[in-house]
């Protein structure tokens, strides 16, 4: 169970109030902190969840936890099983390819967009990005690469301005838990190396404003880290359906 694996990192303990309103920033609370334990990979898919640890460890009672973790079934986080328990998520290789394929889409479009925007603050900032990516790359520093992957693609994203897209893609990634499927996909020979240079590509065409092209060269690219990515499975979790 969740008990012994996670760190109460809150300021101190809340006691929840009786009325439902007086829940409602401490049930956000919980939201985003276990949101975030579980995105970053910190809670392992499958885990077992107690609402009673839980409710101990934020010092709440139960109702803002078991409302917290209603809302996170809404976004895929965890699977409650009635009269079983709470559980984190474990994705089958299916419902990981379906999720890519979605991503695939919203990046494409993404990269589209953003090349047709000209040159937005969006675009300095990737620049950057690739400077300290191809340094990360030269001194095989998969942590520090993996880090500027997320934030390569989050910028791409922000920089198509379209917030709409950017509303499906973040509940998109939440589920997928990306950054915890990243390394396993950068683990793969020679992956980081390809990776920098396929992103190098998707930003020189944005700059070209070759929007097509962009959206052409994102997808392939969200392609091939999904073949990496499978490759490095199989992950923990329900049978693949």
């Amino acid at each position: 169970m969740i008990s012994h694996r996670t760190r109460h990192r809150g300021a101190g303990s809340v006691t929840a109030g009786t009325g439902g309103s007086a829940n409602k920033p401490i049930q956000a609370r919980v939201i985003a902190e276990m949101r975030g334990r579980i995105i970053s990979g910190e809670i392992d898919p499958g885990a077992l969840l107690s609402e009673l640890a839980l409710a101990e460890e934020f010092g709440v009672s139960r109702t803002p936890v078991r409302e917290a973790l209603k809302q996170l079934q809404t976004e895929g986080l965890v699977e409650i099983r009635p009269r079983v328990g709470t559980f984190v998520t474990a994705p089958s290789r299916r419902e990981i390819t379906e999720l890519f394929e979605m991503k695939e889409l919203l990046e494409g479009a993404a990269a589209r967009l953003l090349a047709r925007r000209g040159r937005v603050p969006e675009i300095d900032r990737l620049q950057e990005n690739l400077a300290q990516a191809d340094a990360a790359v030269a001194r095989d520093d998969r942590d520090r690469y993996a880090e500027l992957v997320g934030e390569f693609h989050d910028l791409v994203i922000t920089g198509a301005d379209n917030r709409k897209l950017e509303a499906h893609y973040r509940t998109l990634m939440n589920q997928l838990a990306y950054s915890r499927l990243v390394t396993t996909s950068l683990s793969r020979p020679g992956r980081p190396g390809q990776s920098d240079r396929e992103h190098h590509l998707v930003v020189e065409l944005i700059l070209e404003k070759d929007g097509d092209s962009a959206e052409q060269v994102m997808r392939e690219h969200v392609r091939a880290s999904r073949r990496a990515l499978m490759a490095g499975l199989p992950l923990p979790g329900r049978r693949d359906d």
